[in-house]
């Protein structure tokens, strides 16, 4: 079926300081699939409330939130779901007739990927990051049971915020610290300036047991690529967008799509 705009169609978008194509794909895929009439697109912004504002002032239905404006967005929304308010950081905004009400998506996508990877929360870990996203991974590492690691930061502020508030401790970098699960949550790997700059050393992921990357596009980062060469296990950004993606079309139409539907807008959105 192919989908024609007209007045009637519900618009939802991403914000993002580097906007990519997945969530496009994957959301417009799953509208075409499924016959609803919605359509999706991914924009940047120099001026984030005036963004938000337009989210609210044109009827956008959804917006999806991506860095570096996770926490930014909290004081220009209306209502805070517990998802969101737990880790101060929003990923996705739903708009009900101008009230503007966040979520966080991102938490419960890690969440149910480490309880798929089998992780034990015995299991030490480095994660290196401290914004947004750092903080839906920290916590959902932290509210599945994980007790022993660091979060890696330079920023010895919001590093030490985040390391209190998930049960971590803070180092600025990993000299000294041998972790059995390596994170990454930076921009570190991603399409852009530092796409072939490792997160972590190749001794680092020698001595890993587990290396999970957060960057998305490229699905396989060089930190990925590492580890498939060293025989780890991993988690990728790919499959953390494509889990996330799922519960904000469920928030946007109110239709969760089958699991073979899924898979196939996630391999659609890959290509």
């Amino acid at each position: 079926m192919t989908l024609r705009i007209n007045r009637n169609t519900q618009l939802c978008m991403s914000l993002s300081g580097r906007p990519g194509n997945f969530g496009t794909r994957f959301q417009n895929y799953l509208y075409e699939a499924l016959g609803l009439d919605y359509v999706y697109k991914a924009f940047t912004t120099r001026d984030l409330p005036a963004a938000i504002g337009g989210i609210r002032a044109l009827g956008i239905r959804g917006c999806a939130i991506s860095m570096p404006f996770k926490e930014a967005c909290i004081p220009l929304v209306d209502e805070i779901d517990a998802s969101a308010a737990a880790i101060e950081s929003i990923n996705t905004i739903v708009n009900d007739d101008g009230h503007l009400h966040a979520y966080n998506t991102d938490y419960i996508a890690v969440a149910k990927l480490i309880e798929q990877h089998k992780v034990s929360p015995q299991t030490t870990l480095a994660l290196r990051g401290s914004g947004g996203m750092a903080k839906a991974v920290a916590c959902a590492l932290r509210d599945a049971g994980f007790r022993h690691g660091h979060i890696v930061a330079r920023n010895e502020a919001t590093g030490r915020k985040l390391a209190e508030a998930s049960g971590f401790a803070w180092a600025p970098d990993m000299r000294g610290i041998e972790a059995e699960l390596l994170i990454n949550v930076t921009p570190l790997g991603m399409e852009g300036p530092e796409a072939q700059t490792l997160a972590f050393t190749e001794q680092e992921v020698e001595r890993a047991r587990v290396v999970f990357d957060v960057v998305a596009l490229p699905s396989e980062t060089p930190l990925i690529q590492l580890a498939r060469t060293k025989g780890k296990p991993v988690i990728t950004g790919a499959e953390v967008i494509a889990l996330q993606a799922v519960e904000q079309f469920v928030l946007y139409t109110g239709v969760r799509p089958d699991d073979a539907l899924i898979e196939r807008a996630a391999a659609h959105a890959r290509g």
